[in-house]
């Protein structure tokens, strides 16, 4: 997927601030819009040694074939290491960690210490930067602080309130907004995916998080949850945690259960446009089921609802018994039906 077709605007923007960089940027903008791809495009077209017009890399060069093999000299990435391999979620295997630990951060102090390549910049990108937690972000901050000349931060953030002030203060604010969604579609059609105008409102515009939930539906978990939050009074929330818990063990890692409390999220926010007469902005494919719904069900219920899933969100976060964690969830649904 091209995202510097997609966020033509922005890249032209990063590319006028060639000549005269901060030492920090910070990308913020929605999961899946695309801001990772950026930084990584932009920090390889400062790198590459035959930029093309519009500062696009070459693709050719030495630095590029470096960038690409992932051993550039003066490039480093800094990312969990549970993106970096997949989460082993087999019983008594222990998980890759979920955020960015404070001995990365230390490591650049080796990065530091050595020479630029043929005197170029050394870029450092932290994806996402809210997977820090305070030591590790205390510790980037003394970094970003005294920064060493000639170096560039990338910052890439979903949830920027959840960056320190400090660290927020010391980079340049770069908003990364969804894209138009006929280009987003059309780019989800180039990548393969089926039906792109359902997976793209369902990932809230966002191209990124649209091909992650396309991909994810190995088992069919949505369609599952769907037709069963669907069926009013007949729902089975025993039936249903049972079924999906089966789908999340034989991911293997690639379901999580904030992915299923991320969905009946959204499944309310849908229904509350319903109650209101407004059309669906995730669900399409079920829109006259969910308006439906909503004709038996009172906005102040959901509005209590929506407020017990935000509790059960931070909840998934921790380990649990899916299980139990679902049931409790599907039985909070049918409960909001029978009032």
């Amino acid at each position: 997927m091209n995202v510097i077709d997609l966020h033509s605007g922005i890249w032209a923007s990063l590319q006028a601030q060639r000549e005269r960089l901060p030492h920090a940027l910070l990308l913020v903008g929605q999961r899946g819009s695309g801001k990772s791809a950026l930084a990584q495009a932009f920090a390889k077209s400062l790198l590459c040694e035959q930029p093309l017009n519009g500062g696009h890399f070459c693709g050719k060069c030495l630095a590029c074939n470096w960038f690409d093999q992932e051993n550039h000299p003066d490039f480093r990435l800094l990312q969990p290491q549970a993106m970096v391999e997949e989460a082993d979620a087999e019983e008594g295997r222990k998980r890759t960690s979920q955020q960015i630990t404070i001995d990365q951060v230390r490591a650049l102090g080796d990065f530091f210490n050595v020479g630029t390549h043929r005197a170029g910049l050394k870029i450092i990108v932290v994806n996402p930067a809210d997977a820090m937690n305070r030591n590790t972000a205390n510790a980037l901050l003394k970094i970003l602080e005294e920064p060493a000349p000639g170096t560039l931060f990338l910052m890439v953030s979903n949830e920027p309130l959840r960056l320190l002030p400090t660290i927020r203060s010391r980079c340049q604010a770069i908003p990364v907004g969804i894209p138009q969604a006929a280009a987003a579609e059309a780019a989800l059609a180039a990548e393969g995916i089926r039906q792109p105008a359902r997976w793209l409102a369902l990932a809230g515009g966002s191209p990124g998080l649209a091909i992650e939930l396309a991909t994810a539906q190995e088992g069919g978990w949505l369609d599952i949850l769907t037709q069963r939050l669907a069926a009013k009074g007949e729902l089975d929330p025993i039936a249903l945690a049972a079924d999906l818990e089966k789908v999340i063990r034989e991911s293997k890692g690639r379901l999580a259960l904030k992915s299923i409390v991320e969905a009946m999220q959204k499944w309310l926010v849908d229904l509350a446009l319903a109650s209101n007469g407004l059309p669906v902005r995730y669900f399409l494919l079920q829109q006259a089921t969910i308006a439906e719904l909503a004709d038996i069900i009172s906005p102040a219920c959901l509005v209590r609802a929506y407020r017990l899933l935000l509790t059960r969100r931070r909840e998934a976060e921790q380990p649990l018994n899916a299980r139990l964690f679902l049931e409790g969830l599907f039985m909070d649904y049918r409960s909001l039906l029978r009032q």
